[in-house]
């Protein structure tokens, strides 16, 4: 078995004679947080696009805990133990936060998908969504229509629905935009906590907030113009000066 989750050869994406992404060949261990760093155009949602199945890459491959995924449709990464968030919310409004959480276990677990059968009807992915409602801090709003959370409360239940689905890698795409300064450090100690006590989850993070990096990575992926620029350490990568040359003015 390889040591890597997630393993991304030399992948490319270009677009007529535009270059989105070039080369990018990198790697995720087990129970590893990584985290994606680089300005706006660097290329870190499209690298993510292209992990999940998005979006096809021009050359390069993508390898699942060692299995070529590359031309694998999204939902069968997700089956394969995928699992991400977006920047923007992505859950369903009018639901109560309950039904959310279920609808994803239930997609996870097989059978058919209703929105109009009670959440009680099926005891086990009604249980699997109230263990991650409690393990994101809802549990207490359960009943209540997702649209009615808070902007960090719907980051909760996003973290919920993708734990649901009982992901072995997670990807996160920016999870604090938006979010106030208070309710940053328990979203930071939420996201650690992904990994599992055995450290069975490896985490790709998508930020831009530097002390929710080096708070939590234990390596750096810098990506510059659709290239790869750096993967190690944060203190590694903090020092380096190609690093720090390429962000001249160009802030983290």
């Amino acid at each position: 078995m390889t040591e890597y989750a997630l393993e991304t050869r030399g992948l490319g994406l270009r677009i007529g004679a535009a270059v989105i992404l070039d080369d990018v060949s990198l790697t995720a261990r087990r129970g590893e947080l990584v985290a994606v760093i680089g300005p706006n155009g660097a290329g870190k949602t499209s690298l993510f696009n292209l992990i999940t199945g998005v979006h096809r890459p021009t050359g390069g491959s993508v390898l699942l805990g060692g299995r070529d995924v590359t031309a694998m449709a999204v939902h069968r990464r997700g089956r394969l133990g995928l699992g991400r968030t977006f920047q923007t919310s992505s859950v369903f409004p009018a639901l109560p936060v309950l039904e959310n959480a279920r609808l994803a276990a239930k997609a996870h677990l097989g059978g058919v998908l209703n929105v109009l059968k009670p959440a009680g009807s099926d005891a086990r992915a009604t249980a699997v969504a109230r263990d991650c409602l409690e393990r994101v801090g809802l549990a207490a709003r359960a009943d209540t229509a997702a649209g009615a959370l808070s902007h960090g409360e719907k980051r909760k239940l996003e973290l919920a629905l993708v734990l649901a689905q009982d992901p072995s890698v997670i990807l996160l795409d920016e999870p604090m935009a938006g979010m106030s300064a208070e309710d940053v450090p328990e979203l930071t100690e939420l996201i650690g906590s992904l990994r599992g006590t055995g450290g069975e989850r490896t985490v790709l993070l998508i930020e831009h907030h530097m002390n929710v990096v080096l708070g939590l990575a234990d390596r750096v992926a810098v990506m510059h113009h659709g290239t790869l620029l750096a993967l190690d350490t944060p203190e590694k990568v903090m020092a380096d000066a190609t690093v720090q040359s390429a962000y001249l003015g160009e802030p983290l």
